[in-house]
């Protein structure tokens, strides 16, 4: 039986105002850094800064998709804007994965052909980065815990902030042994985080944009809880899918004896409250079918 989903719910305004202030402090950071990177020929602090400059852009995709997503259902789109959000986890998790595969290619050039970097350039800038990763990351680690769009954004933040810590190690690795191949290597690590997150995060958004039912929740767990109901005989057409990241929705053909179909509308209900209160089901949609009158070879889950 699958649990409630809880959320830690934050201030809208607020919430959007701290995404702001992380895009801009990022969109600042990626200019010194990119300058910074080109002046000490560090391909680690170039690459740190083209993630940073995707934080950016992804805490900005993701502030429109939050305001996009508070619109109201209208005449075109009946289900809300909602999704909005989702998609641009998904934008965001698709840029992570092109950056980290050109951080890889980059990364091996650079091992085969060494070149030469300025380590205390390269500590210093890569020490405000990680400034300034923080510090965007406490202005979004809230809202990272009730959105997935937000979550992909404070994501890319995190590994930015990973990657400045490494950055750090090979500026003074340089500084110390000139191991001029800790750079590209660093990069490597760098690029290797950034994928494995992307690919471990961007399944869940495929899944609710392809109307997947959520994880968290059986689909037979939840039909055999409804046949279980009495006077349902049996259950066939069941969708079960998230809406929105957050509101889980079902949709089913109860079928029911014809001796029973004068309660039939106590019987829905009942169903109903069950789907709410041991599934945490926000929109229900069912219709009722005499066991005389059933649907042809009707399909227990989708529509055949």
């Amino acid at each position: 039986m699958a649990g409630h989903h809880h959320h830690h719910h934050v201030d809208p305004d607020a919430g959007d105002a701290k995404v702001l202030w992380a895009v801009g402090v990022n969109l600042a950071l990626t200019v010194v850094q990119i300058i910074g990177g080109v002046w000490a020929g560090s391909l680690a602090l170039v690459a740190d800064a083209i993630h940073n400059l995707s934080d950016a852009v992804s805490l900005g995709i993701a502030f429109a998709a939050r305001k996009i997503a508070r619109r109201p259902a209208d005449a075109g789109m009946t289900f809300g804007y909602g999704r909005a959000e989702i998609v641009a986890a998904l934008v965001n998790y698709t840029t992570l994965i092109v950056i980290g595969i050109y951080l890889v290619f980059e990364a091996v050039q650079r091992l085969l052909n060494p070149a030469d970097v300025d380590g205390w350039l390269v500590v210093i800038i890569a020490a405000v980065a990680l400034v300034v990763d923080l510090v965007t990351a406490m202005l979004t680690f809230a809202l990272s815990k009730d959105s997935m769009n937000i979550r992909a954004a404070f994501l890319h933040n995190v590994a930015d902030a990973l990657g400045s810590v490494a950055v750090i190690v090979a500026g003074t690795l340089i500084i110390w042994y000139d191991w001029r191949l800790v750079d590209p290597l660093i990069t490597l690590l760098i690029a290797g985080y950034i994928l494995w997150i992307s690919f471990a995060e961007i399944g869940p958004v495929i899944r609710i944009l392809m109307l997947g039912s959520p994880e968290d929740l059986d689909a037979n767990n939840v039909i055999a809880d409804i046949t279980a109901l009495a006077g349902v005989d049996s259950v066939h057409h069941v969708h079960l899918w998230q809406m929105q990241e957050h509101t889980v929705a079902l949709e089913a053909h109860i079928v029911i004896s014809p001796a029973d179909w004068p309660t039939g509308e106590a019987i829905k209900t009942a169903v109903k409250h069950l789907l709410k209160s041991e599934h945490g089901i926000d929109h229900i949609t069912l219709e009722l079918e005499s066991r005389d009158k059933i649907c042809d070879q009707p399909p227990v889950i989708g529509h055949g």
